[in-house]
């Protein structure tokens, strides 16, 4: 092993031993809560104000229409990365405005 990277490692654990006797304080992050899943019919109420289609919502949260389409029906939810774009989905930068040019129109045309 390198000496530099045996010195590091050794300082390492040298802090971590002063954390364990409480000499020391680690910083911490608190992360927010990730929101509540949602089920088809809350999909669709976040879909009707934008006026968009299933295609153009999946085109916005970068997602399949049939995932979107999956929403819809309730056969799925949004799970993982996809539990927080439908929540803020409600107030996109451009396409409530109508201003977005994701080269699809609102019935999914591209």
């Amino acid at each position: 092993m390198k000496t530099e990277m045996f010195t590091e490692l050794l300082g390492s654990a040298h802090e971590a031993l002063a954390h364990a006797q409480g000499k020391r304080s680690l910083r911490t992050t608190t992360l927010p809560l990730p929101p509540k899943s949602l089920n088809g019919r809350a999909v669709k109420r976040v879909r009707a104000p934008l006026h968009a289609s299933q295609a153009v919502f999946a085109r916005y949260l970068h997602v399949s229409t049939k995932l979107v389409q999956a929403w819809d029906a309730n056969r799925r939810t949004p799970e993982g990365p996809a539990r927080g774009p439908p929540h803020t989905a409600t107030t996109p930068p451009r396409v409530a405005r109508g201003g977005w040019r994701g080269g699809v129109d609102r019935r999914g045309h591209a």
